[in-house]
Protein backbone atom coordinates (compact mmCIF):
# COMPACT_ATOMS: atom_id res chain seq x y z
CA UNK A 1 0.00 0.00 0.00
CA UNK A 2 0.90 3.38 -0.66
CA UNK A 3 1.92 5.92 1.81
CA UNK A 4 -0.25 8.33 0.62
CA UNK A 5 -3.37 5.61 1.15
CA UNK A 6 -2.93 5.09 4.51
CA UNK A 7 -2.32 8.74 5.20
CA UNK A 8 -5.88 8.93 3.79
CA UNK A 9 -7.61 6.84 5.78
CA UNK A 10 -5.58 7.93 9.62
CA UNK A 11 -6.51 11.63 8.15
CA UNK A 12 -10.43 10.33 7.15
CA UNK A 13 -10.83 8.52 10.87
CA UNK A 14 -9.93 11.84 12.67
CA UNK A 15 -11.48 14.31 10.10
CA UNK A 16 -15.00 12.42 10.48
CA UNK A 17 -14.48 11.92 14.36
CA UNK A 18 -13.95 16.33 14.75
CA UNK A 19 -16.93 16.79 12.23
CA UNK A 20 -18.87 14.86 14.26
CA UNK A 21 -18.23 17.43 17.32
CA UNK A 22 -20.15 20.48 14.95
CA UNK A 23 -23.54 21.14 15.78
CA UNK A 24 -23.98 22.88 12.54
CA UNK A 25 -27.99 22.24 12.48
CA UNK A 26 -29.12 25.71 12.82
CA UNK A 27 -27.12 27.03 10.14
CA UNK A 28 -29.71 25.14 7.50
CA UNK A 29 -33.16 26.16 6.58
CA UNK A 30 -35.80 23.23 7.78
CA UNK A 31 -36.87 20.84 5.72
CA UNK A 32 -33.71 20.85 3.64
CA UNK A 33 -31.90 17.81 5.34
CA UNK A 34 -30.27 16.47 2.03
CA UNK A 35 -28.78 19.49 1.31
CA UNK A 36 -27.56 19.75 4.65
CA UNK A 37 -25.89 16.34 4.27
CA UNK A 38 -24.40 16.90 0.90
CA UNK A 39 -22.72 19.98 2.06
CA UNK A 40 -21.66 18.45 5.30
CA UNK A 41 -20.06 15.46 2.92
CA UNK A 42 -18.42 17.93 0.71
CA UNK A 43 -17.00 20.16 3.23
CA UNK A 44 -15.86 16.56 4.81
CA UNK A 45 -14.18 15.50 1.98
CA UNK A 46 -12.44 18.87 1.01
CA UNK A 47 -10.82 18.90 4.47
CA UNK A 48 -9.50 15.42 4.00
CA UNK A 49 -7.98 16.21 0.97
CA UNK A 50 -6.82 19.29 1.80
CA UNK A 51 -4.93 18.20 4.97
CA UNK A 52 -3.71 14.24 3.37
CA UNK A 53 -2.30 16.31 0.91
CA UNK A 54 -0.62 18.86 3.49
CA UNK A 55 1.18 16.24 5.31
CA UNK A 56 2.09 14.30 2.12
CA UNK A 57 3.90 17.25 0.55
CA UNK A 58 5.72 17.90 3.74
CA UNK A 59 6.82 14.17 4.69
CA UNK A 60 7.96 14.36 1.09
CA UNK A 61 9.95 17.65 1.64
CA UNK A 62 11.76 16.57 4.26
Amino acid sequence: MSEKFVLYILVSVVVIWSMDSLNINGIFKKKRVTQARLLYFFITVSIIYMVTNFFYDLYLNF
